[in-house]
C-alpha cells in the first residue's frame, strides 16, 4: 500500500494567533513569582517550545526544578485569566479554513504538532469546529519539545505516511529544525513569530507569504521541486 501524503501543522503562530494571550499569561506568571518583568519580545521568541523549555530560555541561571515550577505557574496563571474573561480568543490567520478546505479536497491528510498542552490544543480546534479536520494531533504533554523530531514521527505513524510523503509547515525555526530532524520536507509560513531568514536558515525549502499560496505550494513540494522560494 502506497503511503499517504499528510501535511504537518503548526498551531500558535501557524494555524492560530494566539500570542497576546500567551505573552499576557507569560507575564502574569512571572509577576506571580515576583520575578522580573519578562519583555514580550522574549516571550515571542519561544512560542513553539514546550513550557519546560521555554522556561530554560527565559530563565536561564534557574534550574531544572524551577522551571518545572514555572511550567505549572503559568499553566495556572493562564487559567485564572481565562476564567476570569481576561483572555482573547485565539483567532485563526485569514484564510486558513479555506487552505485546509483545498489540502483535504486534494486528498492530503492533515495533523498537529505543537508546543501547547493536550487540553489546550483541544480547546483551540473545537472553539474554530476544526477538530475533524486533523487526524493525527501531537502535543508537548507526550514528546520532548521541538526542535526534537518525536512529534513528526508520532504523526507519520499516525497517518501512516513515510517522510518523503509528508510537509510540516509552520512559522518557527523549532517547526523547521523538527521536520528536518525527522526527515521530512519543510515549508515555512511567514505571519507567525520568525521572520522568513530565520526560516530558510533552519531548513525550510520554501516560505509562504499567505494562506493562499499554502495549497499549490504543498503541491509543488511534494512533485519535487525543493528549491527554496
Amino acid at each position: 500500500m502506497a503511503p499517504n501524503h499528510l501535511v504537518l501543522f503548526d498551531c500558535d503562530g501557524t494555524l492560530v494567533d494566539g500570542q497576546h494571550m500567551i505573552v499576557a499569561a507569560m507575564q502574569r506568571a512571572f509577576e506571580d513569582r515576583n520575578l522580573p518583568e519578562v519583555a514580550s519580545a522574549d516571550v515571542r521568541a519561544i512560542i513553539g517550545l514546550s513550557l519546560h523549555e521555554a522556561m530554560a530560555q527565559l530563565l536561564p541561571d534557574a534550574d531544572m526544578a524551577f522551571h518545572a515550577v514555572m511550567a505549572e505557574q503559568y499553566k495556572s496563571s493562564f487559567a485564572d485569566m481565562r476564567r476570569a474573561g481576561e483572555m482573547q480568543e485565539e483567532p485563526l490567520y485569514e484564510g486558513t479554513i479555506e487552505a485546509l478546505k483545498m489540502l483535504d479536497s486534494a486528498g492530503y491528510l492533515l495533523g498537529v504538532a505543537t508546543g501547547k498542552s493536550q487540553r489546550g490544543l483541544d480547546r483551540v480546534l473545537s472553539e474554530h469546529e476544526i477538530t475533524h479536520m486533523f487526524v493525527t494531533k501531537q502535543t508537548a504533554d507526550y514528546h520532548p519539545s521541538k526542535p526534537h523530531p518525536s512529534m513528526a514521527e508520532t504523526a507519520m505513524a499516525e497517518a501512516g505516511a513515510t517522510p518523503a510523503t509528508t510537509i510540516m509547515v509552520g512559522d518557527t525555526s523549532y517547526d523547521m529544525m523538527m521536520g528536518a530532524a525527522a526527515g521530512t520536507h519543510v515549508l515555512g509560513v511567514n505571519w507567525g513569530y520568525h521572520h522568513r531568514g530565520i526560516l530558510l536558515e533552519s531548513g525550510a525549502s520554501h516560505v509562504a507569504e499567505s494562506y493562499s499560496l499554502v495549497p499549490a505550494l504543498v503541491a509543488k513540494i511534494f512533485e519535487g521541486d525543493g528549491h527554496a522560494g
